[in-house]
């Protein structure tokens, strides 16, 4: 099939691209990476009477590490962000979810902001944005304005951002010193949307968690992230304690998660997925902690989702 008749408006600046919002409301859709709108449109799930395409916008394709934060504009695609090696060594886990998002066709030409703004909690990138503590820069007729990833997102598909607001970046928060991460996710088949998925971030100080956390994908309404603290903290990582904290754990991740059967798989396999993930990823994530701190050899890290996939 193809899309419904529509007007394709270029503006050139963001002001630009602002004005036009205001004008055409919810008649409009922003067009960006394309990556899951032309699909929607192809197959006339939507039918909007105005396209705004940013893709001339000027100042939207940078990334900035700057106080403590990893920023990415609205037009950073994928695969520059996971090729970054400034945004790498500030925050690895950017890549290592990005190497689990599609294909590389699809990296090439989506942009992660993009991915952010649809809110789907299949997507990596939300459950990236709430891991780290990130914030969605917006600008509307009304000038600039933040919102923090808890009040970005509202529900399935749906965001704080108006019709007549465009994301123009967002920002990824850095972690504390002694932090390692990991993300893991199981699909069907390579690029396929993951039945389950996790990232989770593990802070060690003196050999031990003093602070731990996790965000999921695929299994939640809406991003949100499980504080495992409580199971976790003054345990030593692969010493006797440790798996008992990590059946604690996994009890605590299928509390958490609320995932919905559907043909690929049951809620109560993806509950399972989830929490085996979670395991399986925090042990990647204190081996990482432990390798930034010298305590193991680079070499002897977990390279899980930080190698080029083969799609």
């Amino acid at each position: 099939m193809k899309p419904a008749p529509f007007v394709h408006h270029a503006p050139r600046s963001v002001e630009e691209a602002v004005a036009v919002l205001g004008e055409v409301g919810h008649d409009g859709k922003i067009l960006a990476g394309g990556q899951s709108l032309i699909p929607i449109l192809n197959m006339r799930l939507a039918s909007p009477a105005h396209l705004v395409d940013i893709n001339r916008v000027e100042g939207l394709s940078d990334i900035t590490v700057e106080d403590g934060w990893v920023r990415i504009g609205a037009l950073v695609r994928h695969r520059a962000l996971e090729r970054s090696e400034e945004a790498y060594a500030v925050q690895p886990i950017l890549r290592q979810a990005l190497l689990n998002v599609a294909h590389p066709a699809i990296r090439n030409r989506g942009t992660t902001v993009g991915s952010i703004v649809h809110a789907d909690t299949a997507g990596e990138m939300p459950a990236i944005l709430a891991l780290t503590d990130g914030v969605v820069e917006m600008v509307g007729q009304a000038g600039r304005r933040e919102a923090s990833w808890k009040d970005f997102f509202l529900g399935a598909l749906e965001s704080s951002c108006g019709p007549e607001e465009l994301a123009v970046a967002v920002r990824f928060g850095r972690f504390v010193e002694g932090t390692g991460t990991s993300f893991l996710e199981s699909a069907r088949r390579s690029g396929d949307y993951a039945l389950a998925g996790v990232g989770v971030a593990v802070t060690l100080t003196d050999g031990t968690v003093s602070g731990a956390r996790a965000s999921f994908v695929s299994v939640t309404d809406i991003p949100s992230v499980l504080d495992l603290d409580p199971h976790l903290r003054g345990v030593e990582p692969g010493s006797s304690e440790w798996d008992d904290a990590l059946d604690a754990v996994a009890e605590a991740v299928q509390a958490h998660v609320e995932p919905e059967s559907d043909i690929h798989a049951s809620a109560e396999y993806r509950r399972m997925l989830a929490s085996e993930l979670t395991r399986r990823a925090l042990t990647q994530a204190a081996h990482h902690a432990h390798s930034m701190q010298g305590d193991l050899p680079r070499t002897g890290q977990s390279t899980e989702g930080e190698g080029e996939r083969d799609d």
